[in-house]
């Protein structure tokens, strides 16, 4: 059984997409063993409460150095012992030892089609504002695995989503969640969880 920690800022869509996979058998042979936040008021909190699943919000805001918080956010990870670490809308630059100590391990979930809008500063509505302001007719979602860059890691999925005219950021970031967020972050922790994704050479491959 795949032990899952998601990392959440906000509302934890995204992990209530998870969640209502594995309820529905979309996700087998995993299960979400703790949430954690950087906020004290985020919704996720209560949704993981919900499900009875341990919350816990540990806030760079609590600690008088960043090296204070990246330690406690490890050690608090450690604890949880995941096998696959969920980035569903984490908005907090993970520690390098997490990451060094975790390789492979954690996926994020990005809302554009990596390479493009992606990296330092393209995160929530702004990559969406960012596509609206290039003209671009398609977008879409991107499910990669975390390594120190930004938005670099192995890509393991993608879904593209149409835009359409009069579309607003607030409407095709609806759309682009509903479309492909909520599709291919559950899909792929189906893969993991089955064993069917390998990666070598930055490279992810998913098994036929």
């Amino acid at each position: 059984m795949l032990r899952i920690v998601a990392l959440v800022s906000g509302g934890g869509t995204n992990l209530q997409a998870i969640l209502d996979s594995i309820d529905q058998s979309v996700i087998t042979n995993a299960q979400v063993v703790g949430v954690i936040s950087n906020k004290k008021d985020a919704y996720a909190l209560k949704r993981a409460e919900n499900h009875n699943i341990p919350g816990i919000c540990i806030s760079p805001k609590d600690y008088a150095e960043r090296e204070q918080f990246n330690q406690a956010l490890v050690t608090a990870i450690d604890e949880l012992r995941p096998d696959l670490i969920v980035l569903a809308g984490y908005l907090v630059i993970l520690p390098k030892a997490l990451i060094h100590k975790y390789p492979n391990k954690i996926i994020n979930i990005h809302p554009s089609l990596i390479p493009s809008f992606c990296g330092a500063g393209f995160y929530g509505l702004h990559v969406h504002e960012a596509v609206l302001k290039r003209g671009n007719k398609v977008t879409g979602a991107t499910v990669h695995f975390v390594d120190e860059g930004t938005d670099t890691g192995p890509i393991l999925l993608q879904k593209a989503v149409e835009v359409k005219n009069g579309d607003t950021p607030e409407i095709l970031q609806k759309r682009v969640m509903e479309e492909a967020e909520w599709i291919i972050l559950p899909k792929a922790i189906d893969l993991i969880a089955n064993g069917k994704v390998t990666v070598k050479d930055s490279i992810a491959t998913v098994k036929e």
